[in-house]
């Protein structure tokens, strides 16, 4: 070989090993402190930026590396993050590392009401946030139910998954049952559910929570004021799983009993993995069936939902497109007559546990007032409840654009359909009552009346009500009588809400050495329509209620039909609601974070928002025709149906307001941060000021923009076995616009009083905190405490008639706001140990005034949960839970006295004093359910 062959051979051969020597990898596997893998944990590798995720062994790898110095950071939710210096020799390093919980996950990163990723600890707001792990253990009955864990937060879920209540720190003048979300924004991935809320159409009607859920974020106030669209008094934002690097998935099965032993079931499902290079899938969803936790006579809750995202990463970014298909069928309980006033118990013979007072199955076809001459109808089955349809898409990016700017974008497209075919109210009419005779819509219902049950056709009682005419009682004709001389005061509710809605949020980020500055805008557009007609419904009172066919039989007189066969009578005429408007939202927003020390942060963030409102609502008439809708003069029940005069109440208002949060951050060590924040935000009304409001006169004028400001000083902080977040806050709500649902016995509809701008004031302080005195065991123990004033409050007494003449203002100023407790928290234990895993939670919700008048208290109550869980097999779990262990018959609502039209403020004080032994209507809490779940990770 030639010397210079020989020297070519011998560079080689040195480059060689060289090479050889230079590329190495780091190793590892990542487990928690019972030697069980973290799979999807994520890992950082700087300063080259690569990142990958453990697979279900716990392992990662980085091949390939030069010898250098590398810094490794681990982060999985729910545990501390984990950060070590790796200096790389040559040789590869095989690591074993191990990650401690944080129970309250304060190092984990979180994305809501903030335009920048900042760690729990250090966010300069009142964050919580809800895990993987505890969303799939457990059976949560909707939305409310499970933020029921959110310290600060109050939640009412005594109706079933719709028609619930959230709100925070004193926030809740608006947030009435029928619009229980006013104040708050519920979004997914960073957007809200919808843009559009109005009576019976709120964001919990399109959401369910499932094994596509990966954690919630929620911010009580503060921030929210300058980060979510119209909604300051908070964000409850639930994130989805994101796509895995490697193939897997998980299938969970849940059945369970509840109430008297009423079966559910239930499947969840989840799929996702690599989709060619730097693409990645996910899809899953669920589908149930639950017979409910009452007891009605039809499935109360069926359907599901399936939800994707597809995932486009690269070098400086990514692209996710994502959808949700929502088809879902379910109810809402209304509420349970109790007697006692001082310490109310069950009455005419129901049960808080398992009655549901819902009117039955049957099928009905009521003439539509929207198109009688063309022989319109609408289907109603009160077997449907809430018909709930979502179908939406949308596209998000992140690109980074160098020199430390970076953009992010996300759009959405939803069209929602919510069709309400149900009953609204449940109140006692005594047969001695006119009442009970005259909302069928007959002209002179008097004389002998049959009650026959309308699906065997066997009569059940006949009354002759000649007598009230005089003051007299009514008097039974032969020997069947209807229980408690009573029928049911109760409508056939349909509702046909629609919407389609775009909206989106841009935000352009520059990142300098002492500024993190964030400039953007929200944009939302809706078009929105509604429909609404009620009929009034013949039906027993009694726990399981029926409906009654009535006829009105006197001698020597044609027969007439008060009710058709099915029951219904005064076809739409108790409501007529028919309605179309366009929704505009443009908000442009600046924030900066400025370090301007090593332990202090100046957060100010200002945001501009504009909302139009443009619609319009059509005026109702009777329709005219002898003999009623069919013309044939024995059938009363047609006589009286709403329709469109043709006239229409148009309004078109611009509402716009400046918003602004800042907040001081001082980090006193790793473990320990501290802040304070003042934020000032506003509330545009939503639709149903123009929908409910204006029966019969011209909208000439705009609602009030409601003013919240909030003050709150924080703390946070962590040792090894310890954690704690504790908030006091100071909130004040001005300008509320409130509008009593009220009924007019005269003339048999239903109104809404005029509106009454009333403020109120909230102090207190919140609470969360997690000890852990031994590996495998944890305590929780989170709450609020607080004193919530109606500083300024007056209403409407319309004296139980549409006529101005007799009517009154009635002033509750000072007194304490109804339905905020004093004290509320949930006290936990938590074990878990190799196979096993086990908790036990008691959640406490203090005494509530019932209403402004402060005339009548919610009693406090407790409520129990409880739960165990195995590995059967490596990748097989088994979770049993019992939900209100001890069965609590908690009242979480109140809605006045037990009569057709009344509302909590009905009960005042002289009303009580003359009425010691009425009855009222109260909401209990849902009663006890047992669940088995099984799940499958693969």
């Amino acid at each position: 070989m030639s010397k210079v062959l020989r020297l070519l051979f011998l560079f080689a051969s040195l480059l060689a090993y060289n090479s050889s020597v230079g590329q190495s990898s780091i190793n590892g596997t990542v487990e928690n402190e019972n030697g069980e893998p973290y799979v999807g944990a994520h890992v950082l590798l700087f300063p080259k930026g690569y990142s990958t995720s453990t697979d279900d062994q716990g392992r990662f790898e980085f091949a390939d590396l030069e010898a250098a110095e590398y810094l490794l950071t681990i982060t999985y939710l729910g545990t501390k993050n984990h950060s070590e210096t790796v200096v790389l020799k040559g040789e590869d390093v095989q690591l074993q590392v191990l990650l401690k919980d944080d129970v309250l996950a304060l190092q984990s990163v979180v994305v809501t009401g903030s335009f920048e990723p900042r760690s729990k600890l250090s966010s300069a707001t009142s964050i919580s946030t809800m895990e993987t792990n505890g969303l799939g253990k457990g059976y949560f009955r909707g939305t409310a139910d499970l933020l029921n864990s959110i310290p600060g937060t109050f939640t009412d879920a005594s109706a079933g998954e719709v028609f619930t209540r959230v709100h925070s720190r004193g926030i809740s003048a608006s947030a009435e049952d029928d619009m229980g979300w006013y104040y708050v924004s519920l979004q997914e991935d960073g957007l809200p559910i919808g843009l559009v809320q109005h009576s019976y159409y709120a964001p919990d009607i399109f959401h369910r929570t499932d094994i596509f859920t990966a954690r919630v974020e929620a911010i009580r106030g503060g921030s929210a004021a300058i980060t979510a669209p119209n909604a300051p008094g908070g964000i409850y934002n639930f994130i989805s799983k994101g796509p895995n690097d490697i193939f897997g998935g998980e299938v969970r099965l849940q059945g369970g009993l509840q109430g008297e032993n009423n079966p559910m079931a239930r499947i969840d499902g989840r799929v996702s993995g690599p989709l060619g290079k730097d693409w990645f899938y996910n899809v899953g969803g669920h589908y149930r069936k639950d017979e409910g936790a009452r007891n009605t006579d039809f499935t109360f809750s069926k359907g599901g939902q399936l939800r994707f995202n597809l995932l486009k990463k690269h070098k400086k970014g990514f692209v996710k497109f994502y959808g949700k298909f929502l088809d879902d069928f379910t109810n809402r309980y209304t509420g349970v007559a109790a007697t006692n006033w001082d310490d109310p118990v069950a009455a005419f013979g129901q049960d808080f546990n398992t009655t549901a007072l819902l009117m039955p199955a049957f099928t009905a076809n009521v003439p539509d007032g929207r198109n009688l001459d063309g022989g319109g109808t609408n289907l109603f089955d009160p077997s449907q409840g809430v018909h709930a349809q979502d179908k939406a898409f949308g596209a998000a990016l992140l690109q980074d654009l160098g020199k430390e700017w970076s953009f992010s974008f996300n759009l959405k497209y939803s069209h929602k359909n919510a069709n309400w075919q149900t009953s609204i109210s449940n109140a006692y009419v005594s047969l001695n009552d006119p009442l009970a005779y005259f909302i069928s819509g007959a002209q002179f219902p008097i004389g002998e009346v049959v009650f026959k049950d309308a699906v065997s056709g066997v009569e059940m009682a006949r009354v002759d009500n000649s007598w009230i005419l005089i003051g007299e009682p009514f008097q039974y004709v032969g020997s069947g009588t209807l229980p408690y001389d009573g029928i049911m005061g109760i409508a056939a509710w349909l509702k046909q809400n629609r919407s389609d809605e775009w909206m989106n949020n841009f935000t352009l980020r520059k990142v300098m050495e002492d500024h993190d500055l964030n400039f953007g805008m929200d944009f939302g557009r809706a078009s929105t329509s509604l429909f609404t007609q009620g009929s009034f419904g013949f039906v027993t009172y009694e726990a399981n209620p029926r409906m009654l066919q009535v006829t009105l039989e006197n001698p020597d007189q044609p027969v007439l039909d008060l009710s058709d066969s099915n029951g219904l009578s005064n076809y739409g005429g108790l409501f007529f609601d028919n309605a179309q408007a366009d929704i505009d939202q443009t908000a442009f927003f600046v924030n900066d974070l400025w370090e301007f020390s090593e332990h202090m942060q100046l957060d100010l963030g200002i945001r501009y928002e504009y909302i139009a409102h443009k619609g319009g609502k059509d005026q109702a008439i009777p329709y005219e025709n002898e003999g009623g809708y069919d013309g044939n003069a024995t059938t009363e029940y047609d006589n009286g149906i709403l329709m469109s005069s043709g006239e229409r109440d148009s309004f078109d208002f611009k509402y716009d307001y400046l918003s602004f949060s800042t907040a001081l951050n001082y980090t006193v060590n790793e473990q320990m941060d501290v802040f304070s924040r003042f934020s000032s935000g506003n509330k545009a009304p939503e639709m149903n000021y123009y929908f409910n409001n204006f029966s019969g006169v011209p909208i000439n004028q705009k609602g009030e923009v409601q003013k919240i400001n909030q003050l709150e000083l924080g703390f946070k902080g962590h040792t090894r076995q310890f954690s704690a977040i504790g908030t006091v806050f100071w909130s004040q709500l001005k300008n509320v616009g409130i509008a009593d649902f009220q009924f007019d016995s005269e003339a048999g509809s239903v109104f809404y009083a005029p509106v009454q701008v009333n403020d109120t004031r909230t102090i207190g302080m919140e609470w969360e905190s997690a000890y852990s005195p031994l590996l495998n065991l944890a305590f929780t123990f989170n709450g609020v405490v607080q004193n919530a004033k109606a500083t300024k409050w007056t209403v409407y007494d319309a004296a139980g008639t549409v006529d101005m003449a007799d009517d009154g203002i009635l002033d509750y100023s000072d007194n304490e706001l109804a339905f905020n407790p004093a004290l509320r928290f949930n006290l936990g234990v938590n074990y878990h140990k190799e196979r096993w895993s086990g908790f036990y939670k008691w959640q406490f919700m203090g005494e509530r005034q019932g209403n402004v008048a402060n005339t009548f208290q919610l009693p406090a109550y407790s409520i129990f949960n409880m739960g165990i869980g195995v590995e059967i097999i490596e990748n097989l779990s088994a979770n049993l839970e019992v939900t209100n262990l001890f069965n609590s018959a908690g009242l979480a609502n109140f809605a006045g006295p037990n009569s057709f039209g009344a509302s909590a403020n009905s009960a005042t004080a002289a009303y009580i004093q003359a009425n010691p032994d009425a009855s009222f209507i109260v909401f209990p809490v849902l009663p006890r359910g047992s669940y088995l779940t099984l799940d499958y990770k693969f």
